[in-house]
């Protein structure tokens, strides 16, 4: 919703900014050329990987430095734009053909999303070269340490903090010397990580708040976690750092690589007849151009497609629950809780203050001819801002570990109203007598805003298929708030938010919160935990982390779709690699989590195949 609130702002000059940034980027020799879109496709290769997004971008690159190995990557988008790479326009990606465009099932039981149009909340994940990379913030956050130790824990040998590390600094290249200098960072790697070279004066007044509630300054991805910190982001010369800009662009002249776009996988071809007797993935079958095709593999089938493609594409192909595949009529090759184990982190939308000093990032300041030529010409100023400003991870009363925060908040100097209405409720599906009642009275006002998230929620819930038609979408349902935890510790979040405001580095600028009541919640007094409660319900938010949907776990972990080296159990040939392994969620942003993934599923990969040749 940060960054959302910037697409308005800005959007006026996107055909103009298209012009000035593809002339002045392209009109010469580009040293990062597009990877080539190979319209011959091979009838055989030695890997392929279906999604060339957050980790499919990563593998795809790393298995190709074996030149003795043929790789394939499929992605059912395209390529990005020049738009897609300004980092204040990144909504605009949302809802526009780099988008799949997902919706959430409406609550049967009406706990979450009556706020929004249809009680269904937007999903917005990426169907372009570089998946959601291209459609996201662009913050960098690793997560905690006790999130991978606990993922060891639960019997998934090599993925211990310890042990991930070195792939996060594998890929990073940070551009902050104070960061680059420790023990946590790296420098020389594809990913382009810093801080955007523009901020309003808010975001030290974050910092300095901080600080007045008893929280540490610090490097949120370094030895601890709890505190506040300026928002680093996957960001480059002031432009967006998606992987396939980092990992893909620079191999692109790579003989044994081949990226095939808009080319939509739709199944994975199984043979049964395998001497070991269990099911063996030779193959894809994918539709580009109208057209079914198919395409063998020789050594192994990878899905990095995502929390919702992954699975579907899976059950699609006869790996999933047996009673849910049944009612389908699809045939079962391998009876796995393919679908199950949805999570995501989710918070109140639409948190907003006013304060008296014209320093909020909004449409009428910085939809100017100055403010576009600072970025064409010299990569720098307001359209280099990533939306969110500043992060913090902190605890609330029921926490039991200080040093594994609960509530992560996303600090904007925006809010919901900052566009004039023209996007923001777009993208949120928000409900006009929502958006008229609360936000519209606000447009010639000065707002921030800070999102509250879940970082660890206790529920859970599902993607299933609405049929065998690959072109059907999944149902999703994200049963958000099924646990009575998670609503009170997202309460006590949102009150450690409102003391945020109090502090005297925002009383500076006479910050006080917005008052106008939720409409639905007026039966509550204001501010208090019911009437919190009845707010998260109408505007629940998600920054969408989708997650956990085929599980990593152990041989014997019925809840488990994967073993810890990304083999589907039961099934030879064939692995997942993303988002959707993850036993529990990451505790906070999981971009950065996923591109670990990709490294680390690449090194398994050819270590696996290294022992076979021995």
């Amino acid at each position: 919703m940060a960054v959302a609130s910037m697409l308005g702002t800005l959007a006026g000059m996107i055909p103009l900014l298209a012009v000035g940034v593809t002339f002045l980027r392209y009109s010469a020799v580009d040293p990062e050329s597009h990877p080539v879109n190979v319209r011959n496709v091979l009838p055989e290769y030695d890997f392929v990987v279906v999604g060339g997004g957050s980790a499919g971008a990563v593998i795809a690159s790393r298995l190709s430095e074996r030149k003795d190995w043929t790789v394939l990557l499929l992605e059912a988008g395209g390529d990005e734009n020049e738009v897609s790479d300004v980092p204040a326009l990144a909504a605009y990606m949302q809802l526009s053909n780099l988008d799949w465009k997902y919706q959430t099932m409406p609550s049967r039981n009406r706990a979450y999303c009556l706020g929004m149009n249809g009680d269904r909340c937007n999903w917005p994940r990426g169907k372009v070269l570089g998946g959601s990379s291209v459609l996201n913030a662009m913050i960098y956050v690793r997560g905690n340490r006790k999130d991978y130790d606990h993922w060891a824990a639960l019997g998934n040998e090599g993925w211990s903090y310890d042990e991930v590390l070195p792939y996060f600094k594998k890929s990073e290249d940070n551009r902050n010397p104070y960061l680059a200098k420790t023990p946590y960072h790296a420098t020389g790697g594809y990913l382009t990580v810093q801080e955007p070279p523009w901020r309003t004066p808010l975001a030290l007044a974050f910092l300095e708040a901080g600080e007045q509630l008893g929280y540490d300054n610090r490097d949120i991805n370094g030895a601890r976690q709890t505190g506040f910190m300026l928002a680093q982001g996957t960001i480059r010369r002031g432009s967006r750092c998606s992987t396939a800009k980092a990992f893909l662009r620079p191999v692109r002249l790579r003989k044994n690589l081949h990226v095939a776009m808009y080319s939509t996988a739709t199944k994975v071809l199984l043979d049964n007849s395998t001497e070991r007797g269990r099911p063996r993935a030779f193959g894809v079958q994918f539709s580009r151009d109208g057209v079914r095709r198919t395409v063998r593999a020789r050594r192994e089938v990878v899905l990095a497609a995502g929390a919702i493609n992954s699975p579907q594409l899976l059950m699609l192909s006869g790996v999933g629950p047996r009673d849910h595949l049944a009612s389908l009529g699809i045939p079962v090759h391998a009876d796995l809780p393919v679908g199950h184990n949805l999570q995501d982190h989710v918070g109140l939308g639409g948190l907003t203050f006013l304060i008296d000093k014209p320093v909020t990032f909004k449409r009428s300041r910085y939809q100017t001819m100055p403010v576009f030529l600072d970025y064409v010409l010299n990569e720098r100023g307001p359209m280099t801002s990533l939306g969110v400003e500043g992060l913090a991870f902190v605890n609330t009363k029921y926490n039991r570990d200080p040093e594994w925060p609960d509530v992560q908040f996303h600090f904007a100097p925006s809010s919901v109203n900052s566009d004039g209405g023209d996007q923001i409720r777009k993208i949120t599906n928000l409900r006009d007598r929502i958006y008229n009642t609360m936000y519209k009275p606000l447009i010639p006002a000065e707002t921030w805003t800070i999102l509250p998230l879940l970082l660890r929620p206790r529920s859970t819930g599902w993607v299933r298929l609405k049929s065998t038609n690959p072109a059907h979408y999944p149902q999703i349902e994200p049963n958000y708030f099924a646990f009575r935890e998670d609503v009170n510790t997202l309460v006590e979040g949102i009150k450690i938010a409102m003391n945020v405001s109090a502090t005297p580095a925002f009383q500076k600028f006479g910050s006080r919160p917005h008052t106008i009541p939720m409409p639905g919640c007026g039966k509550y007094s204001f501010m208090s935990d019911e009437y919190w409660e009845c707010a998260l319900r109408h505007f629940t938010f998600t920054i969408y982390h989708p997650a956990g949907t085929c599980k990593m776990g152990p041989q014997g972990d019925r809840s488990a779709v994967v073993d810890p080296r990304l083999r589907v159990h039961g099934v030879d040939g064939l692995r997942v690699a993303d988002a959707s392994i993850m036993p529990t969620i990451v505790s906070g942003n999981p971009n950065a989590p996923v591109i670990m993934i990709g490294e680390k599923a690449a090194d398994i990969i050819k270590k696996d195949w290294a022992q076979k040749a021995r």
